[in-house]
């Protein structure tokens, strides 16, 4: 079968959601393969390519791919990869995943490109990896298709910027065992990173009441009035939609949130995230009421007093992406902290060997948190 690959335009609209209907049925939770409105503008998006695979009777279309970026960032996002149930096991996947990254690494505009794989089976995750993206963690119960997911973190670096990571002195030993299996993951190391004790948890509010604003537009609006540039946030490709404030207006906390999915990204606070660090509690109690069975936040290894302040409230350290961000000649690294109120059920989860050790991280950090310690009476 002759295979033509070739960007997407807008009169594939229709065809898209059909195929992405066929692949994922009516439970997907992104606006890329469900909201034609949406679908036109990514498709025009100059920060974003997005290809099709075309093969078959009358040239159908047989596969979806794109990577997404945002402008001013040297990030891109991987996603939609989809292939019609008739032609898995043809290639496309790869064909696809190797085009998009050939095409947006050759730009130079891109540092590194993630995905978040589905490990309902090996086969995104083979995918992936043998396109040079490497596996950085698990995310448990990151989102609601038909049932709780759990995801795969993988992400694939420009040549050279690995080498270019900014010294982190020092880290709460509780993530010891992560930084020891990226560095088994990626070659890297973190030799010189002492790990020690976290810091004193913030004191929590003597009041929890906090109002939650969802008027995207509005929470858009303050946002950007907020934080005009991005040197006082990061949250790449995700605009917060909601704003959660206590009742004396001392700071704003903004999320991304997505009902559809489940899930919850903290963006970042005004004026400062310190400030609201001892709310984490009451936040992510009032996001579950919203519907979020899973919250996470982005926080930079080097900042010890935040990592500490999310572990406190039950977060836990499933991933690490480094060289996430380029700050002048170096790159920081970042450690994706998340929560669920949901149980978490692994039996269904396939992981291929390389994301193996990233699990076993996980679990063993969950009951670490979760699991009280014995004493032995003698």
């Amino acid at each position: 079968m002759t295979v033509t690959v070739e960007r997407a335009t807008t009169a594939d609209i229709a065809d898209l959601r059909q195929l992405y209907y066929a692949v994922y049925g009516p439970h997907y939770p992104t606006a890329l393969g469900t909201d034609p409105a949406e679908m036109s503008r990514l498709i025009q998006d100059p920060d974003t390519l997005w290809l099709v695979a075309r093969g078959g009777p009358g040239d159908a279309l047989a596969g979806s791919a794109a990577i997404h970026s945002e402008p001013g960032s040297r990030l891109g996002r991987l996603e939609g990869l989809a292939v019609h149930p008739d032609q898995r096991g043809s290639g496309l996947a790869g064909a696809l995943t190797e085009a998009l990254c050939a095409r947006m690494f050759a730009t130079g505009r891109l540092d590194s490109v993630y995905a978040t794989v589905r490990t309902v089976s090996a086969g995104p995750q083979r995918v992936v990896s043998r396109h040079g993206f490497r596996p950085l963690g698990i995310l448990p119960n990151a989102v609601d298709l038909n049932c709780r997911e759990s995801l795969a973190l993988y992400a694939r670096h420009a040549e050279g910027v690995l080498d270019r990571r900014v010294a982190v002195p020092e880290v709460p030993a509780s993530l010891a065992p992560l930084l020891r299996t990226v560095e088994d993951s990626l070659g890297i190391s973190y030799a010189g990173t002492r790990t020690t004790a976290p810091r004193p948890a913030p004191p929590g509010p003597t009041t929890a009441r906090l109002e939650m604003i969802e008027a995207p537009a509005f929470v858009r609006r303050r946002f950007q009035e907020r934080f005009p540039d991005a040197d006082r946030w990061f949250y790449p490709l995700h605009t917060p939609n909601i704003l959660l404030t206590p009742d004396d207006g001392g700071f704003e906390v903004y999320a991304y949130l997505n009902r559809v999915g489940g899930y919850c990204a903290l963006v970042t606070a005004h004026p400062d995230p310190a400030v609201a660090a001892g709310w984490l509690e009451p936040v992510t109690r009032t996001l579950t009421r919203a519907g979020a069975g899973y919250v996470e936040a982005l926080v930079p290894l080097d900042h010890h007093g935040a990592l500490s302040a999310f572990a406190a409230q039950g977060f836990i350290a499933g991933a690490l992406y480094p060289a996430m961000r380029r700050d002048g000649d170096g790159f920081h690294d970042y450690v994706v902290m998340s929560r669920t109120t949901e149980h978490i059920d692994f039996h269904g989860v396939v992981v291929d060997a390389p994301l193996q050790p990233f699990l076993d991280s996980y679990v063993s950090a969950w009951a670490s948190t979760y699991l009280p310690s014995r004493e032995v009476a003698s």
